[in-house]
């Protein structure tokens, strides 16, 4: 891991002190920013998830779908646990918390967003962190390649009605012209970049496009750091009267983190998987495509939203949350493989 993936939890802290700040001193700025939209997408937002997406798509090789049924298991597990087990288990959750238990505690106003944030979140699966993970546990590198494209493929065509079908389950209408238009920014046009700046770099030589990704690498966390700066810079007041808002967000998020790896891990072992494909199918089940949930939450319900804020809650904690599941998998390799 880089040091802005290793540390990035600091980072995301450090941009809610700058932007708390700098919305409080310069909120005629950050309001300007605001209004810098064209059919309700923020133009310095768009772009910035452009630069913050388009780098990690670039890993990713189509060309790996061949390899699924090498794995058949594997892949039906990570495929099960992706899209029939994580969305609903979230939207679950987010009802059982923030409508229910933690209600109390939260704004009332906001409720649904903060809901529709914590869906939006479950229901774009992980694509580039998942390969640290993956890394970081000797997974197959090729089976996780595999199961990420197969992930995105599906996301383009699956992404939009599955929250549109969960948000109206938690009875929030969102327009399906906007959650179309998001899919289509933030899906459809970063992959088809993505993979023609790919092919176009491969065409020069494997070492000129490891060497393009190595350095472009950085752009995406930069662009996400710029993007949580302006996203706390609008959610200051609301974080500052409520701080123990972002406390709250975590439970949901942390609980779905940890039965989804482990009915992921629990059931590659069932089936008989190996150690190497079991760990990088659990960590694809665990982890989510935050930079994507980000970008959706703002299109959909703007900077302000409880929405936007709740898929920020999911970067603060990616990190040692996913670290932490690392751990657990890596330690348990003796009991995996004498199951």
């Amino acid at each position: 891991m880089n040091i802005f993936e290793r540390f990035l939890t600091v980072w995301v802290f450090l941009c809610i002190v700058v932007g708390i700040a700098l919305g409080q001193w310069l909120p005629e700025v950050f309001q300007a920013i605001g209004h810098l939209e064209v059919a309700q997408v923020n133009l310095p937002v768009g772009l910035l998830i452009w630069v913050m997406i388009i780098p990690m798509l670039m890993k990713v090789d189509f060309s790996a779908l061949g390899q699924v049924r090498q794995h058949i298991k594997g892949i039906g597990v990570t495929l099960f646990v992706n899209w029939l087990v994580k969305p609903f288990s979230m939207a679950f959750l987010a009802w059982l918390f923030i409508r229910t238990l933690f209600a109390p505690w939260l704004p009332a106003d906001q409720l649904d967003s903060y809901i529709a944030g914590l869906i939006l979140l479950a229901a774009a699966p992980c694509t580039a962190m998942v390969f640290v993970w993956s890394r970081l546990t000797q997974g197959d590198p090729l089976f996780t390649l595999s199961q990420v494209a197969l992930n995105d493929s599906i996301m383009v065509v699956a992404f939009a009605p599955l929250v549109a079908f969960l948000l109206g389950l938690s009875a929030i209408t969102v327009p399906w012209d906007t959650l179309l238009t998001s899919v289509v920014l933030y899906i459809v046009i970063p992959v088809v970049l993505a993979q023609w700046w790919r092919k176009a770099l491969l065409m020069r030589g494997k070492e000129h496009f490891d060497h393009a990704v190595a350095r472009i690498g950085p752009w995406s966390i930069s662009a996400l750091l710029a993007t949580l700066v302006l996203l706390f810079a609008f959610q200051g007041e609301a974080i500052l009267a409520q701080p123990l808002v972002i406390a709250l967000l975590a439970v949901p998020i942390l609980i779905q983190v940890i039965f989804n790896s482990a009915l992921a891990y629990g059931l590659n072992r069932a089936l008989g998987e190996k150690h190497n494909i079991a760990c990088p199918s659990a960590l694809i089940g665990a982890s989510n495509f935050f930079e994507l949930a980000v970008a959706a939450a703002i299109s959909l319900f703007g900077f302000h939203s409880g929405a936007a804020l709740a898929t920020v809650v999911g970067v603060l904690i990616e990190v040692p949350v996913m670290l932490l599941v690392v751990a657990v998998v890596n330690r348990s390799k003796g009991w995996y493989e004498r199951g």
